[in-house]
């Protein structure tokens, strides 16, 4: 328990993808910190108070610093010690791999969201101009493929090297590898017929491999009147 209080507090939720994130560069550069589990319809107080935009996750460091995006932890931690040299890959920079991240963000994640959760945006205004916003499976489907489109990208980079940037993985693996596991789950018979063997591979490396299991492992609650689990 004292051990635990000088360390610092990662707010996490496992199923999470952004979570994922943090806990994949926290536990490779062996970061130890306490992991609070949260209850996403019940978040704790004390994750209000860290981060207003109450998601997950957050890192609070032992100065009081708070981290509240994923992208942040991941070069937090891989700054402190990288030992499988995710920041520096066999192709590419760092900036190549961040550009990547960044489509994933921005052009994949939201396709990915209606794809999976149409329902959620059918009343948005904005989502009008979709000539299939008023039939939900209609309105999923066409996310999916535009989806699809960017995914076909990835299939095309990962024919020339096992992992995205090269021959061992890196960052944007870790950072995207969470997001495409998510969009494969949605349908997993229809992403099983997709004619991506490499991305298929590359997908299942990662969810295969030892770290994946280890940052997938259940915690229960956190709550204030108990201390958090160490971690990694």
């Amino acid at each position: 328990m004292s051990d635990l209080l000088e360390l610092p507090k990662l707010y996490s939720f496992r199923r999470c993808p952004y979570a994922m994130r943090a806990r994949l560069a926290l536990a490779v550069s062996g970061q130890r910190c306490e992991l609070r589990e949260v209850v996403l319809r019940n978040k704790p107080q004390e994750l209000i108070q860290a981060s207003p935009k109450a998601t997950v996750p957050v890192l609070v460091l032992p100065d009081s610093t708070v981290l509240e995006q994923s992208l942040d932890i991941m070069l937090w931690a891989l700054r402190r010690n990288d030992p499988e040299n995710w920041l520096a890959p066999v192709k590419g920079d760092l900036s190549a791999m961040l550009t990547l991240i960044q489509e994933c963000d921005e052009q994949f994640k939201p396709r990915l969201d209606r794809y999976k959760y149409p329902g959620r945006f059918l009343d948005k205004p904005e989502e009008n101009q979709n000539a299939a916003a008023s039939d939900p499976v209609a309105f999923s489907v066409s996310n999916r493929d535009v989806g699809a489109e960017w995914l076909a990208s990835l299939e095309a980079r990962l024919n020339n090297s096992p992992w995205l940037f090269g021959s061992h993985r890196a960052l944007a693996d870790m950072a995207i590898a969470p997001f495409v596991r998510q969009f494969a789950h949605v349908e997993t018979e229809w992403f099983a017929s997709t004619p991506w063997p490499a991305l298929q591979d590359w997908l299942s490396k990662w969810k295969d491999s030892e770290l994946f299991a280890r940052v997938m492992t259940k915690y229960p609650a956190w709550t204030p009147d108990s201390p958090g689990e160490p971690f990694p």
